[in-house]
């Protein structure tokens, strides 16, 4: 029998399901073997108003470091991740153009350039995320998958003279065109499985209250009668998973917030939590359908004045951000960095235990932490709070603490990402090089 195609997709009443990995996709020649099929990936998640740094580094250097109170829920993960020290984004800094970090922190953080000052006349440069969707995109159905939390403006002003687009996203398709993110998980998940997106459709799922699963049921029937029973269960699994985010995108849509004055999609979660992880359960679903290899997360957008009294911090972010050194802002910023990597922590677990071949999606991924700001009461943009998680298809030597002895752009690290990307460039954004260190 000739192998499942890796791009084989179930269908049924306009939606569209791609499968997981199968067995059944791989050629019976000796040489052949599940993990060759696997392709490296690449996310960034953007946490915004930097980060208390003190409570952030690590301790020890190498294989021998010891994590610090903020990165603690990653113990699990340990022997997963780069965390490095020393890294950079010299265009975030104010040099002659005054105020306005936030706006800077964010349009620098994937594009490695400096943004044009302006709320009309918008220019930053293509982010990485985008150079790689440039070429990667072409072997999948979504090129790439922009996400979010926070709702945010494509026009105006927003952080002294800088346009609002600069701090409502980090992927650029261009030097002036953004990539709107989604923060409306139920968009997502149409996006990814909705098929031909057709209203009609959706509108009689969401009358019958059926699941994806259940208009695909017919082409399941026949493609299980000739999968063997490892790859049946591995379709349960992944239908079991399907289902359960569909589920949870029901009650998130009960308890969905109040819109404030402006345009808000239906059904964004009110809790944090359960949106930030409905947002990562949906990126590990696309990874593990190969529907998208590229993917960008905002938790909230940059300069962001969300509150989190369910950790006990009584005032908002950016208000608190601003600390002064005062001792209680100071504990209140390290809660919501470690409640922040408590989440990242939630969505590396779902890499590590979705399997793909006798590998897993975190092996065959980088997954990029942090952003353009150091301590946010000075607004720095040197030893930024930065970590990779994932070991890129065993092209990266995981479970080190890597600290420079001077400055280092960013920017290096994305040359070495894109490389691993198999899209090869001499140079991108401000780089000077790139990272030697990703290899022990």
């Amino acid at each position: 029998m000739q192998p499942l195609s890796r791009r084989t997709v179930l269908k049924g009443a306009g939606a569209t399901l791609a499968l997981p990995v199968l067995d059944a996709m791989v050629p019976k020649a000796a040489w052949a073997a599940p993990e060759m099929l696997a392709a490296n990936r690449m996310a960034f998640v953007y946490i915004p108003n930097g980060a208390i740094v003190p409570d952030w580094a690590p301790t020890g250097l190498g294989k021998d470091y010891k994590l610090s109170k903020t990165l603690s829920p990653l113990a699990p993960h340990q022997s997963d991740l780069i965390v490095f020290s020393g890294f950079a984004h010299d265009l975030a800094r104010s040099k002659n153009d005054g105020a306005g970090d936030h706006a800077r922190d964010s349009a620098v953080f994937l594009t490695g350039s400096r943004p044009r000052k302006s709320d009309s006349d918008i220019h930053v440069g293509q982010s990485i995320d985008q150079k790689a969707a440039d070429v990667v995109g072409k072997q999948t159905r979504l090129p790439s998958l922009e996400l979010g939390t926070e709702a945010g403006r494509q026009a105006g002003k927003c952080d002294s003279g800088y346009g609002c687009a600069y701090q409502s996203n980090i992927s650029w398709k261009s030097a002036t065109t953004p990539m709107a993110k989604e923060i409306n998980p139920s968009a997502v998940f149409e996006r990814l499985f909705g098929g031909e997106n057709d209203p009609k459709v959706q509108a009689k799922r969401a009358f019958y209250r059926k699941s994806i699963l259940d208009f695909v049921s017919e082409d399941t029937g026949k493609l299980t009668k000739v999968l063997g029973s490892s790859d049946k269960q591995k379709i349960d699994e992944y239908f079991t998973s399907v289902r359960e985010i569909e589920q949870r995108m029901e009650r998130a849509t009960k308890e969905r917030v109040e819109p404030p004055k402006m345009d808000i999609p239906d059904g964004v979660p009110k809790d944090f939590v359960t949106h930030v992880r409905l947002m990562y359960d949906l990126m590990v679903v696309a990874f593990q359908t190969d529907v998208t290899r590229i993917s960008t997360l905002m938790l909230a957008n940059s300069g962001s004045n969300r509150t989190y009294k369910e950790i006990g911090v009584p005032e908002a972010h950016h208000q608190i951000s601003h600390h002064k050194n005062d001792p209680e802002k100071l504990a209140w910023l390290q809660k919501i960095d470690q409640h922040m990597v408590t989440q990242f922590a939630y969505f590396l677990k779902r890499l590590k235990e979705t399997k793909e071949g006798n590998s897993n999606l975190l092996a065959n991924s980088m997954i990029l932490y942090g952003c353009s700001i150091s301590d946010p009461n000075r607004h720095n943009h040197d030893n930024l709070p930065i970590l990779l998680a994932g070991h890129g298809s065993g092209t990266i030597d995981s479970g080190r603490h890597v600290k420079f002895d001077k400055e280092v752009p960013l920017s290096n690290l994305y040359v070495s990402m894109l490389e691993r990307m198999n899209v090869p460039v001499s140079s991108f954004g401000d780089s000077t090089g790139k990272i030697a260190q990703l290899k022990a």
